[in-house]
């Protein structure tokens, strides 16, 4: 082929490109959405729904947008009257992840193309979930600023200093900006789609517990929303603190836990079934473990020495190692060492999956071994589907992970705020989903943040703990999806009032 020949047929491509190959800017509208019909098979029978892919704004106090929210919103198609039908509230964490985590993976009508036990496999994609929540309750997925195609909307007049990149932080990035600002997001949501009457739930994953943890009060308080449930997956501290000898003796559970899947603790435990250890090791944590470590460096040695042995038989690590850290053993530490000796390392969010370092030595792991395989699947995936599937077509990067910083973690007291909201209102139920191999928001917190949200003790019985044999997104097991979402069903059904029943005490 000749140069000139070339020239042409590029020349003569160029008057042919789509309209996406010659768009000037990279910009998201305040405003869009698109609409398509679908079904799905849930529980051997299929469901119809609508979805709803699109961007919202978030206004400021002159009625000037200042954001657009990209969501996505299924709807079952066949119910004529939403006045008792759920709206699911959908929320990950972070703080600067998008939705994409339980969207395709968990609760949504598709799930990603993986394993039984979560790992990808090629071609990427997604197929139906059969384990989708769609049957019983609508779903809205939600993006904060920056995760997902959601942005900030520049104004007419650039930037021209660091006081104006300040002013978006305080505005959108930090625990009590983030919740006022989604509550009004959301307030004009339900308005929009006629969801008032409809009972409503709030599901946030990580830090998404601490969003829906704040949410629910000031929704309540600020937009006179009140909702029916807030779930907590993998949740995090949400305010409330466990430093010190609570903070060290908690982790102890969930070392049991990961030793147990590695076959690394001592044959006697072994052979236990997981669920039959654990609370002898959690009896073990709070009644001896606490009180020794509060001792600190005036613990008799005799007694250091039986901790010791006794947290190494729990552990699947050496007496030694932990003797050498003073009984205070870290995550990043345990990661290293516990299968150090096959020069493996343990993820963080899941400790099922394993990395390899370059150097056997060190502290800590090189990189996160689960959270490569989950982007490893998790990308490909949501950005096909949205595209391909709902027809959503933008060229804004979908962000798996956004800039928020400088977060301002100060003030965080939604856990109470969560309290307060079920003070204040008799329908509302808390559900926690925690994975026994999740290292990064382990299990015994998540128990410990549930047993510390009502000090009085007298909401207990409007709260509820469920564990699965699986990490931070237990829902990636093929075992656990179904039963997680069940156990949402579930939590549905309990916390919808009979007929005619009032919220009062």
């Amino acid at each position: 082929m000749t140069q000139l020949t070339t020239f042409s047929i590029i020349a003569f491509g160029m008057l042919i490109l789509p309209q996406w190959a010659i768009a000037n800017e990279r910009t998201l509208e305040a405003e869009s959405s698109v609409t398509t019909e679908h079904t799905v098979t849930i529980d051997g029978k299929r469901v119809p729904y609508t979805a709803i892919a699109g961007t919202q704004p978030v206004w400021d106090e002159h009625a000037k947008p200042i954001a657009a929210l990209f969501y996505t919103y299924y709807q079952r198609s066949d119910i004529k009257d939403n006045r008792e039908r759920p709206l699911l509230i959908s929320f990950n964490g972070g703080p600067g992840s998008g939705s994409v985590w339980m969207h395709i993976a968990y609760t949504g009508p598709k799930t990603l193309r993986i394993d039984d036990e979560g790992y990808p496999v090629q071609p990427y994609g997604v197929v139906e979930n059969s384990s989708s929540v769609l049957d019983v309750a609508d779903i809205v997925f939600v993006n904060p600023v920056n995760t997902a195609y959601s942005r900030i909307i520049e104004t007419d007049e650039e930037k021209t200093n660091d006081e104006d990149e300040s002013d978006d932080a305080k505005r959108f990035f930090g625990v009590n900006a983030d919740i006022k600002y989604l509550a009004e997001w959301l307030n004009t949501f339900v308005t929009r789609y006629n969801r008032w009457r409809s009972p409503k739930y709030l599901i946030g994953e990580s830090y998404g517990t601490t969003r829906v943890a704040g949410l629910a009060l000031e929704l309540q308080n600020n937009q006179w929303m009140y909702l029916n449930g807030v779930v907590l997956v993998s949740p995090t501290d949400i305010g409330i603190e466990r430093d010190g000898p609570v903070k060290i003796a908690n982790r102890l559970p969930y070392f049991t836990a990961v030793a147990w899947y590695h076959n690394a603790l001592a044959q006697e435990l072994q052979q236990r079934d997981l669920e039959e250890l654990l609370p002898e090791v959690e009896d073990y944590a709070i009644n001896t473990l606490i009180p020794a470590l509060a001792m600190g460096g005036y613990l008799d040695a005799g007694t250091r020495e039986q901790v010791a042995t006794q947290m190494a038989r729990y552990s699947g690590l050496s007496k030694q190692s932990i003797l050498q850290n003073n009984l205070d053993v870290t995550t990043a530490f345990f990661w290293k060492e516990l299968l150090r000796d096959k020069h493996l390392t343990v993820g963080r969010l899941d400790s099922r999956y394993v990395g390899i370092d370059r150097r056997d030595v060190g502290s800590g792991p090189d990189y996160n071994a689960e959270l490569t395989s989950w982007l490893h699947s998790f990308t490909p995936a949501i950005n096909y589907y949205l595209r391909e599937e709902l027809n959503y077509r933008t060229d804004v990067k979908y962000n798996m992970f956004g800039d928020v910083t400088p977060w301002d973690s100060n003030n965080n007291q939604t856990g109470e705020n969560l309290r307060q909201a079920m003070a204040q209102n008799p329908y509302l139920k808390v559900m926690v989903q925690s994975g026994y191999f999740d290292g990064a928001t382990n299990y015994f917190d998540a128990k410990y943040t549930l047993w510390q949200l009502d000090p009085s003790g007298v909401m207990r019985d409007r709260m509820r703990f469920k564990a699965y044999r699986s990490g931070h997104m237990m829902y990636l097991r093929a075992a656990d999806l179904k039963t997680a979402n069940q156990d949402i069903r579930d939590f549905i059904e309990w916390s919808t009032p009979s007929a005619g029943q009032p919220a009062k005490y």
